[in-house]
């Protein structure tokens, strides 16, 4: 990645706050500003320990500490709209506001990511590569939460507006914001009870960062609750639905889609790789524990005389921990295919390793069933919109936190199913007797206690008899594949919404300023 000389090597004119008319500042507190100072060289530190090994890790602490950044995007003279500086933690978040950040780039804004993480960072770099390369979009880490680092990294950046994804605030960014009469706008807000409960302990410092916001766009209305129990105003807050329901396909994945090989052609797909008539499932995203708990379960399904042709598609979430998930397949004894050595799926095929990258949504729309890993361990629970955008019915595990909301919908409709989850209705089978003892098992787990534990055999119990009731009965999954199709384009309008709602929200500074 390029990068300039000094921060300040740009053509736009430097920040003047006084220049624009008076608004109220909320200042942070003294004592946490001198606590960021005081940790600010621990910091420096840690990202030492962290990081000093990897090539780009002077290029790191530059960025975190405004030493040194890469230049401003190109200003387009035909669709210039200025400069929307957007931050997302890690790999999560970037990837949730990835389509949102795709619109505004196609309305004539730029952008400039930043990252806190380095999976993160490193999923920023590869998602955006066109549009870096281009000058669209620039990209780096985010600055330290300190006044002086923030106003170098303002006076460079020079934006118009700025976003920050689901939770992630800094006290400090947003008084320099609110100093320099930059909208900030929370995009995607969620703030779970466990969080809230944390910024409830700093009352003064979340309750300066709540009223230095200029925009709460929530995703539902008990986290718009929250933030307004933290000191946010009504006035500052919408409830605008999740953008976890919009898919970030992969490059690949896109042009799959573009070519209608995805959402138009499931059926012929499956005749592609040779498993038309064979019962398929996937475990995607899968962490460390969840591919020992889908071999066990694949092993399970096979000993049945009518799912002993079944296939487990296993894709893990690392591609560092491909050899690994290698090893544990072979170490059970089931016949493996493995995808990075070119290896056919053949009739005795057992079990298909995906160690590919940009391919989920092939995996997803192959299956007639999927798992959605980082939810039977717990991390929180990845997207199960993208295998329900494609008719695939979802299977998830209890520790799904970070898109609980989405579950809840697509439960309600049969489209998930999920222990313990009060929401899920199962779609009607006519009586068939495999539904009447999934849903016997249904009503046992809603008694059942949530222990938290690294891997809950509970759930798995669970998540088999679910998973062998689909996979007997494949029209019925297929109609809760369909219901979660249904729903998941129901909801697409979120993008819409919030792209409006930010637009909004600049445009009311733009004319505030020009009183």
């Amino acid at each position: 990645m390029p990068s300039s000389n000094t921060p300040s090597d740009h053509s736009a004119n430097p920040i003047d706050p006084v220049s624009s008319p008076s608004r109220a500042v909320h200042e942070t507190p003294l004592y946490y500003q001198s606590l960021i100072g005081l940790l600010k060289p621990l910091y420096r530190l840690q990202v030492w320990r962290r990081s000093h090994k990897n090539d780009n890790y002077q290029q790191e602490i530059d960025q975190r500490f405004g030493k040194q950044y890469p230049p401003r995007p190109v200003v387009n003279a035909d669709s210039d709209k200025g400069v929307i500086w957007c931050h997302a933690v890690s790999l999560g978040e970037t990837n949730t506001v990835a389509p949102l950040l795709d619109m505004l780039l196609a309305n004539g804004y730029q952008i400039w990511l930043t990252n806190t993480t380095q999976t993160g960072f490193a999923r920023g770099a590869s998602r955006f590569a066109e549009q870096i390369a281009q000058g669209q979009m620039s990209h780096s880490y985010v600055p330290v939460d300190s006044p002086a680092v923030i106003e170098t990294f303002l006076t460079h950046v020079q934006p118009i507006a700025a976003l920050f994804v689901e939770t992630e605030l800094w006290a400090n960014i947003l008084t320099k914001l609110s100093q320099h009469r930059i909208p900030s706008i929370l995009v995607n807000g969620r703030l779970s009870a466990s969080s809230f409960q944390s910024y409830q302990k700093i009352g003064a410092v979340s309750a300066s960062m709540m009223k230095n916001l200029s925009l709460i766009i929530a995703q539902d209305s008990d986290s718009a609750k929250r933030f307004r129990q933290l000191g946010a105003s009504s006035a500052q807050i919408r409830v605008a639905g999740s953008l976890k329901w919009v898919i970030n396909a992969s490059k690949l994945d896109d042009q799959a889609v573009e070519d209608n090989r995805i959402y138009n052609k499931k059926a012929e797909l499956r005749a592609e790789f040779g498993i038309a008539d064979r019962p398929v499932w996937v475990a995607a995203s899968t962490h460390d524990g969840e591919e020992a708990a889908a071999l066990s379960l694949q092993q399970q399904l096979l000993s049945q005389a009518t799912l002993a042709d079944t296939l487990l598609i296993i894709v893990p979430r690392h591609p560092e921990r491909f050899d690994a998930v290698a090893d544990l397949i072979q170490k059970t004894g089931l016949n493996m295919a493995r995808r990075s050595d070119g290896d056919m799926i053949s009739a005795d095929t057992q079990v298909y390793l995906a160690d590919s990258m940009g391919e989920m949504m092939t995996w997803y729309t192959l299956a007639n069933v999927a798992f959605v890993g980082g939810s039977l361990v717990d991390i929180g629970g990845h997207n199960p919109v993208e295998p329900a955008s494609v008719a695939t019915p979802v299977l998830m595990g209890r520790y799904t936190q970070s898109c609980q909301s989405v579950i809840d919908k697509l439960a309600e409709v049969g489209a998930v199913y999920q222990p313990n989850n009060d929401f899920y209705c199962p779609i009607e089978s006519n009586g068939a007797d495999a539904q009447m003892a999934i849903d016997d098992q249904l009503k046992a787990n809603k008694k059942s206690s949530r222990k938290k534990t690294a891997y809950n055999r509970e759930d798995a119990v669970s998540i088999y008899m679910q998973l062998e009731t689909w996979l007997r009965n494949l029209p019925l999954a297929a109609q809760a594949g369909q219901a979660g199709e249904q729903m998941t384009i129901q909801q697409q309008a979120v993008l819409t919404r919030q792209f409006t709602m930010i637009e909004d929200a600049i445009e009311m500074s733009s004319n505030q300023d020009n009183l």
